[in-house]
């Protein structure tokens, strides 16, 4: 269902991006690096956080790390991780394909500025084997992210 939702969002809004499958796990930052034979920062990794009653995305660079005080500092209040099950509930992508593309539920999707150290990165594309290869700004527009520096 997850990989179907992302292969409609594309079919309807991007239909020259072509859905790479593996037979491999590509579930872990690393894993998805070795897989696609990029650095891990260029694998661009959707974080998904509940900050006040919002849940919100945040896709960063594979090999960022989230920093507590810009993210308070941005959205005003503590962020937390949601738990796999609440990940699957509103994204309704299993974790390790989680992405920003064909969402269970519409949810606001920020893109960190760390993505931009890259001409083309790699998202999931709804499962634990599938990405796509993308520009940050053309995955930013096709989002309707907005840009966040909130990350180390």
């Amino acid at each position: 269902m997850s990989l179907q939702s992302v292969r409609q969002f594309f079919a309807d809004h991007a239909p020259d991006i072509d859905i790479i499958e593996l037979n491999q796990s590509t579930a872990t930052v690393a894993l998805a690096a070795a897989a696609h034979q990029v650095e891990p920062g260029q694998i661009a990794k959707t974080l998904s956080l509940k900050v006040k009653n919002a849940v919100i995305l945040v896709v960063a660079k594979g090999d960022a790390r989230l920093d507590n005080k810009k993210l308070k500092t941005v959205f005003g209040a503590k962020a937390r991780m949601l738990s796999s099950d609440e990940v699957v509930t509103w994204t309704g992508h299993p974790v390790g394909g989680v992405c920003p593309f064909g969402l269970e539920n519409p949810l606001a999707v920020y893109c960190d500025v760390s993505l931009k150290n890259y001409a083309e990165v790699l998202p999931a594309a709804g499962a634990t084997h599938s990405a796509v290869r993308i520009t940050p700004d053309r995955l930013a527009e096709l989002t309707d992210a907005t840009w966040v520096d909130v990350c180390l």
